[in-house]
């Protein structure tokens, strides 16, 4: 497929645990449109809400025939990961090696914990082959691959059936052949199986988590193939582009050989909407928290959008290139409990989509932050959340009553708990992403999107001490907006490993050249045109002895090392004089992002005249506001309701409200009462 950017519309879908959120943009003469929908998501198949929601969109045809390209963010590698539900795999490594991925790091999940549970096995023992072709660190042949082994590792395939094959020989990074011949002699014996190498998934230093990114990625790449191709024959002839973790978007024939790289598909494209607003606000600094049915993802935003290889799915390290987000299981659906101390506890535990929370009327019992937000009526009773699905008070208060009379409370201060509580998760979560980093909230805009995040985001940026925050326009469906958004194109990585002092700009550029064109080759085989193409480069570098790394962008050896100090210093706290190593080449190739221009709103004639309609929060009335109805420079002042069709906003008193040319909702707080000895410290009023 080549840049779709000149279509004259373009679908971005985010498929989340709870919701199916529904981006659909349309260029015509008289104007670009924005059109929002939401479906309830059907995690068995969740090709099934993606083309329900098309149909009800009414641009089947469209995507069928190939004139409307979908960007697709999808949940299912992640979610196979973490149910345990990936395919039969089996490892092939060099001798003596077959335990690697379940000896791990042998790290303690928690430094003073003496007792933990055990961690799952990622490959059964009778799964693991062991055969020639070692390497030494400097790619020296230590050990050949002879024939008679390679006989023998088919027979043992033949034998164990497996769905799918990763291959991890020692320091393949430095030299692929024997991975390669490995490989050529498994599909002979099993054209069907699922099979991917490490030289191939992450060609770097690091045998165990080069061996489990390849391991994550042979067990979920048969479920992804299978999901992508019910999806593809749903769409017909339709051009679909799946999200990556690291921000940007592969076909889907690309995406169903790199499974490991979707673990963060929704995410990463609500930090690509973020950037892309922020670029429109011309705000740097944002603190995001993305609030859905199921978990919270939080992160920041100095600048350009920034990734990680150190990542974690179900305990396991994910060392491909992803956006750097952390993520909580607190969302609307997290159910709330007390545990066997009687404290109330809320998560991680999620009612999901089925049967969701109680006041969806699905046979859910257990209330969650959905139902003590209704309960206290900071979501209107007739609120709809998805076209004609409305919620269900009294069913909400029939979950909330057992766990009051537990508890000794009443029902509102019950339900002022479960928030409480909640809030507390991700007031924790933002923490970690900042205070623990070294910045300072108060420096920073508080940016929440999501379903739920408006209903918490005064209470969040009170407890960080914050005063300012933005609900963007569709703020619940901001991670399809940002499917729209995201740029195609790969990044790409190799292993080095020399002392920066040791070699000189001219070689590091040649090395940088060399990972940059083999990269756009690759993405020139998928359909791209070279001369569209943009690359930026950077370097893993870490002091000699470190076994952890800093990325920084090459900016030649003196201010590249220069910056690798300044940065050390600012997220540990200390510069060493010790030597500098480069660890890893990086090179990020991509297409520019698509430009949506958006309509501007035109300012209000007459401020604070708006439709209302009053509810009641617990003992007080507050104004239940339409945020269609709002114009450029309505002022509201909280307490009040702000509701629209894909998220509520819940502003609360000291807070006022106004909408920006671009639709944004800006929240400003209107006093300064706040207690800032400590960094990201409650409010004291």
């Amino acid at each position: 497929m080549t840049d779709s950017s000149n279509e004259e519309a373009l679908l971005g879908i985010d498929a989340g645990g709870t919701f199916t959120d529904f981006v659909l943009w349309r260029k015509h003469r008289d104007g670009n449109r924005l059109t929002v929908h939401k479906v309830l998501s059907t995690p068995a198949a969740p090709e099934q809400a993606i083309l329900q929601g098309i149909r009800e969109l009414g641009v089947e045809e469209l995507a069928r025939t190939g004139r409307l390209p979908v960007i697709h963010g999808s949940t299912v590698a992640t979610n196979a990961a973490l149910e345990g539900r990936s395919a039969r795999t089996a490892l092939v490594t060099n001798y003596g090696f077959a335990d690697l991925l379940t000896l791990g790091r042998q790290t303690r999940p928690s430094l003073y914990e003496l007792e933990f549970p055990l961690r799952q096995v990622p490959v059964e023992r009778e799964l693991c082959i062991e055969t020639g072709g070692r390497l030494a660190a400097d790619g020296t042949v230590l050990e050949p691959l002879s024939g008679s082994e390679i006989r023998e590792l088919q027979a043992r395939i033949r034998v164990l059936q497996p769905e799918a094959v990763a291959i991890n020989l020692l320091f393949s990074f430095l030299d692929d052949r024997f991975e390669k011949q490995l490989e050529t002699a498994i599909r002979e014996v099993a054209p069907e199986a699922f099979v991917c190498r490490s030289s191939a998934v992450l060609p770097e230093y690091r045998e165990y988590e080069r061996g489990m990114a390849t391991w994550l990625n042979a067990s979920l790449g048969p479920i992804v193939n299978r999901y992508l191709r019910r999806l593809q024959a749903g769409l017909g002839k339709g051009l679909l582009t799946i999200m990556q973790s690291s921000g940007e978007t592969i076909s889907a024939g690309i995406a169903a050989d790199r499974a490991v790289n979707l673990l963060l598909s929704g995410p990463a494209a609500g930090l690509t909407a973020l950037q892309y607003l922020g670029e429109q606000l011309e705000t740097t600094r944002l603190i995001s928290f993305d609030m859905g049915g199921t978990s919270t993802d939080v992160a920041l935003l100095d600048g350009e959008l920034k990734t990680t290889s150190e990542g974690q799915i179900a305990g396991f390290p994910v060392a491909v290139p992803m956006v750097d987000m952390h993520t909580i299981g607190a969302g609307g659906g997290s159910i709330a409990f007390l545990d066997s101390g009687g404290m109330l506890q809320v998560g991680p535990r999620s009612a999901g989509a089925d049967p969701g929370p109680a006041c969806y009327g699905r046979g859910g019992d257990q209330v969650t932050v959905t139902d003590a937000n209704l309960v206290l009526g900071r979501i209107p009773a007739g609120a709809a959340l998805a076209g004609s699905f409305r919620l269900d008070p009294d069913a909400a208060r029939r979950a909330l009553a057992p766990l009051a009379v537990r508890a000794g409370l009443d029902e509102l201060e019950t339900a002022r708990g479960i928030i409480r509580v909640a809030n507390e998760h991700m007031a924790s979560a933002l923490r970690m992403i900042s205070v623990q980093r070294g910045y300072d909230p108060a420096a920073f805009v508080l940016t929440c999107f999501g379903g739920a995040g408006g209903l918490h985001v005064c209470a969040l940026a009170d407890a960080m001490g914050m005063t300012r925050a933005i609900v963007p326009l569709n703020a619940g469906v901001l991670s399809a907006m940002g499917m729209l958004v995201a740029p195609r194109g790969r990044q790409f990585s190799h292993t080095v490993r020399l002392l920066v002092d040791r070699v000189s700009d001219a070689e590091i550029d040649e090395a940088l050249r060399e990972l940059i064109d083999n990269g756009i080759r690759e993405l020139e085989s998928e359909g791209l045109q070279r001369e569209a193409l943009r690359s930026q480069a950077s370097l893993d570098l870490c002091y000699q002895g470190q076994s952890s790394t800093l990325n920084l962008p090459w900016l030649g050896r003196g201010e590249t090392v220069v910056r690798f100090h300044r940065l050390h210093r600012e997220r540990y706290g200390f510069a060493l004089s010790r030597d500098v190593e480069l660890v890893n080449l990086r090179a990020r190739i991509f297409l520019p992002r698509h430009q949506l221009e958006l309509e501007h709103r035109k300012k209000a004639s007459v401020m604070n005249n708006f439709p209302c309609q009053e509810v009641s929060e617990g003992n007080d009335c507050l104004p239940v506001i339409a945020r269609e109805s709002l114009t450029t420079g309505t002022l509201i002042r909280g307490p009040a309701i702000i509701t629209e069709l894909s998220a509520t906003t819940f502003l609360e008193k000291n807070w006022n409200a106004a909408l920006d040319e671009f639709g944004n909702l800006r929240l400003d707080r209107t006093d300064s009462t706040f207690d800032r000895s400590t960094v990201g410290g409650r409010p004291r009023y």
